[in-house]
């Protein structure tokens, strides 16, 4: 079987069309809390990676019904691209004057990558819940570490809760 084998990927697939769909609108949901708090990488960069993440595993898969089962190794490619991710992380992470500013938004780089490799897998329970899990964390994490820090400030909770006015 070719490559280019209609029967095997094409145009007007649905299903191909919904596995790479669904990544970029998962991606740019993600890096909308990014893009808010005026983070580097923010709707676009997330959208974009897990576009990539998704189109990289439906190439990987249709490159392995094609080669041989001695010569395939599709996870090499897998190595490569987590290589590439962790990069644009590291070029992320600034330490200044003692403090770590952007781990969060490279951890979700990360994250990214891997959800739009589920959405390209067709994995859709994981790319459901690390979707569901990865917006609690980011967004309600946050209001309990404001009702938190206003604890021990001595902030009143609904304050602490919803931030200053």
């Amino acid at each position: 079987m070719e490559l280019n084998d209609p029967i095997l990927v094409h145009w007007l697939d649905w299903d191909l069309l919904a596995r790479l769909g669904i990544a970029a609108i998962i991606g740019l949901l993600l890096g909308l809390d990014r893009e808010l708090r005026g983070h580097a990488a923010g709707m676009r960069t997330h959208g974009l990676l897990c576009f990539t993440s998704a189109a990289m595993t439906v190439s990987i898969i249709a490159l392995y019904y094609e080669m041989d089962a001695e010569r395939a190794d599709p996870l090499r490619l897998y190595e490569a691209a987590g290589a590439f991710v962790g990069i644009i992380g590291a070029g992320l992470i600034v330490f200044s004057k003692g403090q770590v500013h952007n781990l969060t938004t490279a951890a979700h780089l990360w994250l990214a990558a891997v959800i739009g490799i589920a959405c390209g897998a067709g994995q859709w329970p994981l790319v459901v819940i690390g979707t569901i899990i990865s917006l609690v964390m980011l967004s309600g994490l946050r209001l309990l570490e404001r009702k938190e820090q206003g604890r021990l400030r001595g902030i009143p909770h609904e304050e602490a809760a919803h931030g200053p006015d």
